[in-house]
């Protein structure tokens, strides 16, 4: 299949330059193009152009499959975290950034994927936007509550400083208006995602990036508290064997989304995968093309 693939830089509206990815058809027809759906896709922690598997893999799997894509890289990708620039709550406006970008650019039928930390950003900004032009998400690996998560995380690995000293780190230095606040460090946690202390078993933050993405008051980044505002058809996935995401989390926010009326949510448990669906590639695509070429029904 031809294609033509167009890297791009665009600002938020705060300013923040977001880079992406739009990858199409290379048919002359662009009508007929611009009303072929469209996938926004959202990145977990490394970014679209770091990571492997889906965020890597996915646009050209749509492309064969005869779907345009947009892959951004949002404030929190290639190190947000540790850099200072990725508080959570800002990706918002990347959101809109790029949904903006596609409406400009002609796309009639926009969907939205969010991968791991993308699928939190993904729900906190449709719970936000009611009036957005995007048809269906698309949620892969979707914690029911990032911080939950992470501090389960951390006490079972028995990390150093602890969750708990984090957060009383953090009050200390961010005072009593944490946006606000002029002061931030780097800070390390070992023994946080393994049970050593080499760097593949560590984490690096600022306390502020922690605080809006894991603190225990950062209630955008907790799904369980977004999903039911959300008000488009909604398709969870995880993987089998996820060693990230619980099986009862997709099934329990999807249970919050239906009992505020939401019937249109399906969970799909991707046979033989891991935390990234695109190790059955197949099945995972499978679910992504059907919700793209119909309604999204419920389960």
């Amino acid at each position: 299949m031809d294609e033509e693939q167009k890297l791009l830089r665009f600002r938020a509206a705060d300013g923040f330059l977001v880079s992406g990815l739009l990858t199409t058809s290379g048919s002359e027809n662009r009508e007929a193009m611009l009303k072929t759906p469209v996938l926004l896709q959202i990145h977990g922690l490394l970014g679209h152009f770091l990571a492997r598997g889906t965020p890597r893999l996915l646009p050209q799997a749509l492309l064969d499959r005869g779907f345009n894509s947009l892959s951004i890289n949002t404030r929190l990708a290639s190190g947000g975290q540790i850099i200072g620039q990725g508080i959570f709550d800002d990706t918002i406006h990347d959101l809109d950034a790029s949904v903006e970008l596609l409406v400009e650019e002609g796309f009639e039928n926009i969907f939205v994927h969010g991968y791991s930390l993308g699928a939190s950003m993904v729900l906190y900004w449709a719970a936000n936007r009611e009036d957005s032009p995007a048809k269906g998400l698309a949620l892969e690996g979707a914690a029911f509550s990032l911080p939950d998560s992470r501090k389960k995380r951390w006490a079972r690995y028995g990390s150093s400083p602890t969750y708990n000293e984090v957060y009383e780190q953090a009050k200390a230095l961010l005072g009593i208006d944490p946006r606000k606040a002029s002061n931030d460090e780097v800070f390390a946690v070992y023994q946080s995602a393994g049970p050593s202390r080499q760097p593949t078993d560590s984490e690096i933050y600022t306390y502020k990036t922690w605080w809006f993405m894991l603190g225990p008051e950062a209630h955008n980044a907790m799904s369980h508290r977004q999903i039911a505002k959300v008000q488009v058809p909604m398709l969870l996935m995880r993987g089998e064997h996820d060693e990230l995401v619980e099986e009862w989390e997709p099934e329990a926010l999807a249970k919050i989304a239906r009992d505020a009326g939401k019937v249109s949510v399906r969970v799909r448990q991707i046979r033989g995968a891991g935390h990234d669906c695109m190790e059955n590639a197949d099945e995972m695509l499978g679910e992504l093309v059907g919700m793209m070429s119909g309604p999204t029904g419920s389960s």
